[in-house]
């Protein structure tokens, strides 16, 4: 695998678009509506942002030395073996892994900065700029470095719920995604990465035109979550969907995530069911935390918070 460094290549081939002897070194997200609520200005947000990135820069390439030193002393012995072919070609056991970057609360960031959200023209516009501003500065880093950068939308399981709760602790004043609720008590979240507001639309073509230019800009990992009532009512179905949104927009992953019970006695129930319809017992109800499918009651509690706004999309 040989990568121009003067470019943000984008991972090709294997599972998931990631060739067998990459991946990242590890990732460094960066809190946008921290740096939002303390800026008085577009300058300053920017400025501020590209101090946070030199930061990562340095973290990332730290831990990249620290990396390759340990696994020359043996103490990656599979990973050693693995990448030994790396080794001998370009010197370096981790060459063909990347530094990455990331970001979380792209929606917020556009409120406590322009006072819009990311659904918005002005958000959208903002929130563009953004993305290609961190790109421009990774191109830079990666040519300077001779090592591979890519801007990713974290997952943030856990970053969304825990920057926000202490943002709100520092900065009380500070937008949050869901403030009507926390000003009722509900814990503070954030909106993932540069994803819409999770109770905005429950009409997916709409929210598919919001984010697909957005979606694109990520050489990282980046993917659409397509959440869903209850389960579609066929394959065809499924395949149907599925054919038209990729040929129609240009993002690189989607999902499709419907929501779903499970009763001790009864087993699988469609949809969110609190207690099950034959026997009237307690169900766990499962979704998707950004990831991955876990019981909702054994999410964070910002986790929570967002699932409770959410809206989830109708499919005629």
């Amino acid at each position: 695998l040989r990568l121009d460094n003067r470019e943000l290549r984008k991972r090709g081939g294997g599972f998931f678009g990631a060739n067998p002897l990459t991946g990242s070194i590890g990732v460094v997200t960066i809190n946008l509506p921290r740096i939002a609520y303390l800026s008085k200005s577009k300058t300053e947000f920017y400025e501020r942002l590209e101090k946070l990135m030199r930061i990562a820069r340095k973290v990332l390439t730290t831990k990249r030395k620290v990396l390759e030193s340990f696994t020359e002393k043996g103490l990656y012995p599979y990973s050693k073996v693995l990448l030994s072919g790396i080794k001998q070609r370009f010197g370096r056991y981790w060459y063909n892994h990347f530094s990455t970057i990331g970001i979380n609360g792209g929606n917020e960031a556009a409120l406590n900065l322009l006072g819009k959200d990311i659904s918005t023209l002005e958000g959208q516009k903002f929130m563009l700029e953004v993305l290609r501003f961190m790109n421009e500065k990774m191109r830079k880093y990666q040519a300077e470095d001779n090592q591979m950068y890519n801007l990713e939308a974290t997952p943030a399981e856990g970053t969304s719920y825990r920057l926000a709760k202490i943002d709100k602790e520092k900065y009380p004043g500070i937008i949050v995604a869901n403030e009507d609720a926390v000003r009722k008590g509900a814990a503070p979240y954030y909106t993932n990465s540069s994803q819409l507001p999770v109770g905005l639309t429950d009409d997916l073509f709409e929210a598919l035109d919001l984010q697909d230019e957005l979606q694109t800009c990520y050489t990282g990992g980046t993917v659409f979550h397509a959440f869903l009532g209850e389960r579609l009512p066929s394959r065809e179905a499924v395949k149907s969907l599925a054919r038209k949104i990729a040929a129609n927009y240009h993002l690189p992953y989607f999902t499709f995530t419907p929501t779903f019970s499970i009763c001790m006695e009864h087993g699988y129930l469609s949809g969110e069911q609190a207690k099950c319809p034959q026997c009237g017992k307690r169900c766990e109800v499962y979704s998707r935390v950004v990831g991955y499918l876990r019981p909702v009651r054994q999410w964070n509690e910002g986790k929570q918070a967002e699932f409770d706004q959410r809206k989830e999309f109708k499919v005629e």
